[in-house]
């Protein structure tokens, strides 16, 4: 049996979901392949902290999901960077921009739900699931056919635009012949939620080492998301350390900053390799999300930048009739060029800077930091990153109607 479709998107994770969102408000007819069966959440969905940027707090609204968030958020309004064993520090401070917050920290399970709930009202979706992409099949003329097995057997379904939205380890990347680039940093993230004697005011600090970032962001419901680098061979230990070694591990990595750490959730465990698709685009296929590129999540841009891309498609899509038309992939890809590129060299480069423990990079770190404190300009530019106004900003991340 062979079912058609304006679109198909493989993935139904945050950045998939999304997309389909934004694809219905368009009218199209549009296939969501899920590996997640009905009534539950992809692994993705967990109790990880996501930090959205003003811009995607911007999306996310216009497209309906926010409202449908079940627990308060916990909003940016400060941030500060330090770096143990370095002088010198960056502070900045939402309200001196004319905003009250740089983003809000959502978590991932809440966001899920709010996203479940969204799709649950659209009128133009179908949902494949639980299903996986097989492989591509014989072609017709205007279309791709995609193979997808589900409880029932294979079956194939023709679109005139195939997206892949399946994460890092991309099946469809692979069989569109996409290669990658791959760096693994050696370190292993720890996230969990965390109680201090002090409750979350809207400060959230980033706190660098030479095994990687620590950072504590201010969660909506009075706890602290956490997130601590650790090098690859201790990360078994550090597992293993009940909550007590590791309160006391935190709090020698951050300080005393908000007081007196007093309990820790359960804690998931993430290996950090940077993975990055040589191209986006194939024939009547794009990539977007993880699947284009998985990047240190230092500074949080990994999940924003995925929803930038979503955005920038569907905007491309509006503006012609095929929306695999090879003219609108091209414009998609160009139009991601400045975003893309000024964001991975960001994330790289920090991720790289700040872990690397040589003393002859000590000094010029310290007089870094001081330099981007005592500059407005240098504190612009980083703030404009870090909200999501990098390069050709898609309509509804700058609050405006699509």
């Amino acid at each position: 049996m062979t079912e058609r479709h304006d679109v198909v998107i493989v993935g139904g994770g945050l950045v998939g979901a999304s997309l389909a969102i934004a694809l219905d408000r368009q009218g199209l007819d549009v296939g969501l392949v899920e590996a997640t069966p009905t009534g539950q959440m992809p692994a993705v969905f967990d109790q990880r902290n996501l930090s959205f940027a003003a811009a995607t707090v911007n999306a996310l609204t216009s497209l309906g999901v926010m409202q449908r968030l079940r627990t308060p958020t916990g909003p940016i309004r400060r941030i500060h960077i330090s770096r143990q064993g370095d002088f010198g520090r960056v502070k900045l401070d939402a309200g001196d921009y004319g905003r009250d917050a740089f983003g809000q920290v959502v978590v991932a399970r809440d966001f899920g739900e709010a996203l479940e709930a969204r799709l649950d009202g659209l009128s133009q979706l179908t949902r494949y699931r639980p299903a996986r992409f097989v492989g591509f099949a014989q072609d017709e003329a205007g279309h791709r056919a995609l193979r997808i097995a589900d409880g029932d057997g294979e079956r194939t379904l023709q679109a005139r635009l195939v997206v892949a939205a399946d994460g890092t380890r991309s099946a469809v990347r692979g069989a569109l012949g996409i290669g990658v680039d791959e760096h693994d940093y050696g370190q292993t993230l720890f996230v969990a939620r965390v109680r201090a004697t002090r409750a979350p005011d809207g400060t959230a600090y980033e706190r660098f080492g030479d095994a990687g970032p620590t950072a504590l962001l201010p969660r909506g419901d009075r706890h602290w998301g956490v997130v601590h680098g650790v090098a690859q061979e201790d990360a078994d230990a550090v597992a293993a350390l009940d909550d007590a070694a590791w309160l006391a591990r935190l709090q020698h990595a951050i300080g005393w900053r908000i007081g007196r750490l007093t309990g820790s959730g359960e804690r998931s465990v993430y290996p950090i390799v940077r993975v990055v698709a040589q191209r986006l685009v194939a024939d009547r296929a794009v990539v977007l999300g993880n699947a284009a590129q998985t990047i240190h999540p230092i500074g949080a841009q990994g999940f924003n930048l995925g929803l930038r891309d979503a955005l920038t498609l569907a905007e491309e899509i509006a503006r012609r009739d095929d929306p695999g038309d090879a003219d609108s992939l091209a414009a998609y890809a160009a139009r991601r060029s400045e975003d893309r590129g000024r964001t991975l060299a960001f994330s790289d480069g920090l991720a790289r800077l700040t872990a690397n423990p040589s003393p002859l990079l000590k000094p010029l770190r310290s007089l870094g930091l001081a330099a981007v404190d005592a500059q407005p300009s240098l504190q612009s530019f980083l703030v404009g990153g870090a909200m999501g106004f990098r390069g050709d900003v898609p309509a509804l991340c700058r609050g405006e109607a699509a």
